[in-house]
C-alpha cells in the first residue's frame, strides 16, 4: 500500500512540478498521432545513442513494433563509441586488486623487462555539460547526424582510458608503497588504444545482440522527416528507404559547441574525440574549458606524463559543482600537477609552426601573453543536434537554443512526434537520455513514465571522482531554506585508509526543520558508485537520520556517507 501511495505521489508531483520538464508553449498533445492502416511500426526512433537504443528496446519489451534508425552503423552513441566507456577503461580504483602482469600489458603498461595562420577566438566559458565533444570543423550533415551516437561512445571510451592511465600512474608512483617493486614502467599508447577499441567493439556488438533478442528492427542510415509519420532514410550502403510509424521519437543527441575561428583537425587542435586517439603522449596539453570533460581528458594525459594547463574564462572550475567541494577538488588536481589559468580569455590561435601558439589575456582585459603547446583540446560544451532532420517541414517547435519543446509526455506540438535526451531541455547526460527514452515509450504504450531532472546524478571521472545529486549549498541559500550541513572526511574512513586512498569527503545538506535531504556531494575514489544511495534517498524524500540509522557494511567507503548523515542530524562516531 505504501508503494502505491508513493508512486501516486510521484506521478502527481511530475504533473505539477515546473522543474520536471519544460512544456512546449501550447496545449498538451495526448493524441496517438497519425495511425493509419499503412503504418508499419508502432514506434520509430531516429538515433541509436543512449536514449534511442534504450527507448527501442523498452518499446519492443512493451509489445510495440519498433524500428531504430542510426547512421553510424554502430549503436551506443558517443558514450559507448568515443566517450564514457573508452575513457574510463584507463582508470582503476585503488580499492580494486592490482593488475596481473599480462593484464597490465594488455592495458598498455609493458612488463618491466620490456620497458626501457592565427585566428581570432573569444572563449565565453568552459564546458558546462558532463558529456563529450564530437569533432568540430567542416563535417557533413550526415556526420553530424551521429551526434547522439558519438556522445555515448565518448563516455565509454573515457572510462577505458582513465582506467589504463591510472594503472600506469599507480605502477609508477604507488606500487612501491604497497611493497611491489617494479624496475621500470613505460606507456605503450598503441596497446592502450587497442584495449579501448576492444572494449568499445564488445559493447556495441552487445547492443546489436539486444536488438536481435528483443526483435527491434535496425536500419543503418541517416533519417529525416517526410511527414509526421514517415522518415526518409539514406542508408549507409547508398540506397534509400522510407520508414513509417505511428509514433516517431527524435533521439539525435547533441553536437560540439564550436568556437569562432578554431578549426579542429583532431591532430594538434582536438575535440574530446581526437583527444581519445592521440598517437603519442603530448609533452604539453592545453585544455580550453575547465568543465567535466576538459578535466577528465586532462587527467588522462596528465597521468601519462603530459604537462596539462587548463584555460578557463570563468573564475571557477566546474561552476555547477558545490563550492566547498569544488575548492577541494581543484586542490587535488593541482597536487597532481594540473595547472589552471582562470579568468583567462583565448584571443587567438596560431598553428603555422610545428606546435600551437595561443594568445591569452585576462577575461576583464589587460596585457596579452602567449602559451605554446603540442596539442590543444577544445572543450567548450555542446549544443542540441537537429540539423537536417527537416523539423521545420513538419512544423515542430524549437526554442532559441534549438531544443525541441515537449510536454510532460515528451510529445512535441506535432501529434505523433516525440523527442528525448539532449535535443530537449534538461541535463545533457547519457543516463538522463536513457530515463527519457524509457518514460517516453511507457507513455506511448499507455502506461505512466517518470523522470525527475533535479535528481539526475552528475559525476566527474577523475581520481578522486566527484559525484553529486540534488542541490548545492549555494542553491539552498538562494531559495532561502534553513538547512544543516554534515560532513565526513575520508581520512577518518577505515577502508580508505587501509587502501591508502583517503583524499576526499562526503557532504550532506538537509532541511533544518524536517531533516529532509536536499543534496549530497561526494569526493572519493568511487564517488560515482557511492552517489546512488543518496539519489535513492532523495527520490523517496528520506531524511539524513534515515541513512544514519541504516546499517552499512564494515569496512566500506559507504560508511563515510553514513557518518556524514550522522553528522547532519546529530554527531558522527569516528571524528
Amino acid at each position: 500500500m505504501a508503494m502505491v501511495v508513493t508512486l501516486a505521489r510521484r506521478r502527481a508531483a511530475a504533473l505539477l512540478s515546473p522543474s520536471s520538464k519544460q512544456l512546449y508553449s501550447g496545449a498538451w498533445i495526448l493524441s496517438r498521432g497519425f495511425a493509419t492502416g499503412s503504418d508499419e511500426n508502432d514506434v520509430v526512433i531516429i538515433g541509436g545513442g543512449p536514449g534511442g537504443y534504450v527507448a527501442a528496446i523498452k518499446a519492443a519489451q512493451l509489445g510495440l513494433k519498433t524500428t531504430c534508425i542510426e547512421k553510424r552503423g554502430t549503436l551506443g552513441g558517443t558514450c559507448l563509441n568515443v566517450g564514457c566507456i573508452p575513457s574510463k577503461s584507463q582508470r582503476p580504483s585503488h580499492s580494486e586488486k592490482e593488475p596481473e602482469p599480462e593484464r597490465m600489458v594488455e592495458m598498455g603498461v609493458p612488463e618491466p623487462e620490456e620497458a626501457e595562420e592565427s585566428v581570432q577566438v573569444e572563449v565565453s566559458g568552459a564546458d558546462r555539460i558532463a558529456e563529450p565533444e564530437q569533432q568540430m570543423g567542416n563535417h557533413s550533415e550526415q556526420e553530424e547526424a551521429d551526434a547522439d551516437v558519438v556522445l555515448m561512445i565518448y563516455r565509454v571510451i573515457m572510462q577505458a582510458l582513465l582506467h589504463s592511465s591510472h594503472m600506469y600512474h599507480e605502477a609508477k608512483n604507488s606500487f612501491a608503497h604497497h611493497g611491489i617493486k617494479v624496475s621500470s614502467v613505460e606507456v605503450d599508447v598503441p596497446a592502450m588504444l587497442a584495449q579501448k577499441d576492444k572494449a568499445v567493439g564488445n559493447l556495441t556488438k552487445g547492443i546489436e545482440g539486444l536488438f536481435k533478442k528483443n526483435k527491434v528492427n535496425y536500419v543503418k542510415g541517416y533519417g529525416k522527416f517526410l511527414s509526421p509519420s514517415e522518415v526518409s532514410v539514406d542508408t549507409i550502403d547508398g540506397g534509400n528507404t522510407t520508414v513509417k510509424g505511428k509514433h516517431i521519437i527524435v533521439a539525435t543527441g547533441s553536437d560540439v559547441k564550436s568556437l569562432p575561428g578554431i578549426t579542429i583537425d583532431e591532430e594538434r587542435i582536438v575535440s574530446s574525440t581526437g583527444a581519445l586517439s592521440l598517437k603519442e603522449v603530448p609533452k604539453r596539453l592545453i585544455v580550453i574549458g575547465a568543465g567535466y570533460i576538459g578535466l577528465e581528458m586532462g587527467s588522462v594525459w596528465g597521468r601519462l606524463g603530459s604537462e596539462v594547463i587548463v584555460v578557463e574564462f570563468a573564475g571557477d572550475i566546474v561552476p555547477s559543482m558545490d563550492g566547498e567541494v569544488r575548492k577541494q577538488f581543484q586542490r587535488s588536481l593541482e597536487k597532481q600537477k594540473m595547472k589552471f589559468m582562470l579568468k583567462t580569455k583565448v584571443v587567438s590561435v596560431d598553428t603555422t609552426g610545428s606546435g600551437v601558439k595561443l594568445t591569452l589575456e585576462p577575461a576583464a582585459g589587460g596585457e596579452q601573453t602567449t602559451l605554446e603547446a603540442d596539442v590543444v583540446l577544445v572543450s567548450a560544451g555542446r549544443t542540441p543536434f537537429t540539423t537536417g532532420l527537416q523539423l521545420e517541414k513538419i512544423g515542430v517547435e524549437t526554442d532559441k537554443m534549438g531544443r525541441i519543446l515537449v510536454n510532460e509526455r515528451f510529445a512535441s506540438n506535432v501529434p505523433g512526434v516525440y523527442a528525448i535526451g539532449d535535443v530537449i531541455p534538461g541535463p545533457m547526460l547519457a543516463h538522463k537520455a536513457e530515463e527519457d527514452g524509457v518514460a517516453c515509450v511507457e507513455y506511448i504504450a499507455g502506461k505512466e513514465g517518470h523522470v525527475d531532472y533535479e535528481l539526475v546524478p552528475g559525476v566527474v571521472y577523475t581520481h578522486p571522482e566527484v559525484a553529486s545529486v540534488g542541490k548545492t549549498e549555494e542553491q539552498v541559500k538562494t531559495i532561502g531554506v534553513e538547512y544543516r550541513v554534515g560532513k565526513f572526511p575520508l581520512l577518518a574512513n577505515s577502508r580508505a585508509k587501509a587502501i591508502d586512498d583517503a583524499e576526499g569527503l562526503v557532504k550532506i545538506i538537509a532541511e533544518k526543520e524536517s531533516d529532509k535531504i536536499l543534496g549530497v556531494h561526494i569526493m572519493a575514489p568511487n564517488a560515482g558508485e557511492l552517489i546512488h544511495e543518496a539519489a535513492l534517498a532523495l527520490a523517496y524524500g528520506a531524511s539524513s537520520e534515515d541513512i544514519a540509522r541504516t546499517c552499512h557494511a564494515h569496512p566500506t567507503m559507504s560508511e563515510a556517507l553514513k557518518e556524514a548523515a550522522m553528522a547532519t542530524f546529530d554527531k558522527p562516531i569516528h571524528i
